[in-house]
């Protein structure tokens, strides 16, 4: 199996797609407001479906598959704590950073500890967004390099090209419709594989889900019982507790989500795109 023309064309086109969607929501932006935090004026689906897709990269959709295929669902036990984690995130700290005209989660440093923490939260956060990124940009410039056949510099170019274009010139506004229009394509990517397979199957629908269910492929639930508790990487008190800190410390602190959400036009507003995606 290879590219066809047709399918190099779909993908010029999707890139030049978001270029130009996110130049063309520029025309919108009157001031430094405006580009940073869209006006507080952003509805709050899309900035939910921007949340979602800022949260799932490459890896995500690489190494997910993976591990179930090889153990069963009871990873998905963690976002029960991502639950809890984004409703004490909604109760406790976007209130503060709602009171006054924040524009960055570390504003709200340096109000209640002064310039130099502001100043440092800032560099760990550039640093360590930095690391993480650039890996999740490799991994996607991984595609990209076979389906053009170019090198890993060309590909990776190409990915932070079009990035850089729509985001300096469209600010949070671009980012965040972008982000949504993503997130609808890879889950409408990862429904129509799982449907393709299903079809194919040779087994048929009933009888592979029933083949699954008998493995334990399907398992959700492990409550952790037994002398192998700490060994366990997913279960459910390793998932409510595991996953709480993670989401309060990635969706309540990092200002890759908070910037998101200081773009809705209120706290409520705020606080449904937080939490929605998990419930």
């Amino acid at each position: 199996m290879g590219f066809t023309a047709i399918d190099y064309l779909l993908l010029l086109l999707y890139l030049g797609f978001v270029t130009i969607l996110g130049i063309g929501l520029a025309r919108k932006q009157r001031d430094a407001r405006d580009y940073f935090l869209g006006s507080r004026n952003l509805p709050w689906p899309a900035v939910c479906f921007s949340v979602v897709a800022a949260e799932t990269s490459t890896l995500t959709f690489i190494s997910i598959p993976g591990l179930a295929y090889l153990t069963n669902m009871s990873f998905l036990q963690v976002t029960f704590g991502y639950l809890l984690g984004r409703i004490a995130v909604s109760l406790i700290l976007l209130p503060a950073y709602a009171r006054g005209e924040v524009t960055t989660a570390y504003a709200f440093l340096e109000r209640r500890f002064g310039a130099k923490m502001r100043r440092f939260a800032s560099l760990v956060f550039l640093f360590t967004r930095l690391a993480a990124d650039g890996v999740r940009l490799f991994a996607t410039a991984i595609p990209l390099k076979f389906i053009l056949n170019v090198d890993y510099p060309v590909a990776i170019l190409i990915l932070a090209a079009v990035a850089f274009a729509y985001t300096f010139a469209g600010g949070v506004r671009s980012v965040i419709w972008i982000d949504a229009v993503q997130m609808f394509i890879y889950l409408g990517g990862a429904l129509a594989s799982a449907a393709i397979i299903l079809a194919q199957s040779q087994a048929g629908v009933a009888a592979t889900f029933a083949n699954l269910l008998a493995q334990g492929k399907l398992q959700v639930l492990d409550l952790g019982m037994g002398g192998a508790f700490l060994q366990k990487p997913y279960s459910l008190p390793a998932g409510l507790i595991g996953g709480a800190l993670l989401s309060m410390a990635s969706h309540g602190t990092d200002q890759l989500i908070v910037q998101r959400l200081l773009t809705t036009r209120t706290l409520a507003d705020a606080r449904k795109a937080l939490v929605a995606p998990d419930c």
